[in-house]
C-alpha cells in the first residue's frame, strides 16, 4: 500500500480455466490508543466473503504492505485491471 492512500486496496484474482473468482480487500484503520487494525475480506467474487481483523500497537502500516505483496505475487491484480 502507498503510504499517501487513505483508502482500501481492492485486488481480484480471476482465471476462467480453474473456475476461480476470487476478491481481497485490504483496509487499515487507526485505533483510539495509537496503533492500527489492518482489516481483511477475501472470498469469490458475489460473496460477502470472509473476514479478519488484526490490531497493532503502532500505525505502521508494514504489515499492511507485506499481505499486499504477498497477494499480488499469487496473481491478484486491482480491481479496475483486466
Amino acid at each position: 500500500m502507498d503510504h499517501d492512500e487513505t483508502g482500501p486496496v481492492h485486488l481480484r484474482r480471476i482465471d476462467p480455466s480453474r473456475n476461480m473468482r476470487r476478491f481481497y480487500t485490504l483496509a487499515i484503520q487507526p485505533t483510539l490508543f495509537g496503533g492500527a487494525s489492518v482489516i481483511r475480506n477475501w472470498g469469490r467474487i458475489g460473496t460477502s466473503g470472509q473476514s479478519k481483523m488484526e490490531t497493532f500497537d503502532s500505525d505502521d502500516d508494514a504489515a499492511a504492505v507485506r499481505l499486499e505483496r504477498t497477494k499480488r505475487r499469487r496473481g491478484y491484480r486491482d480491481s479496475g485491471a483486466p
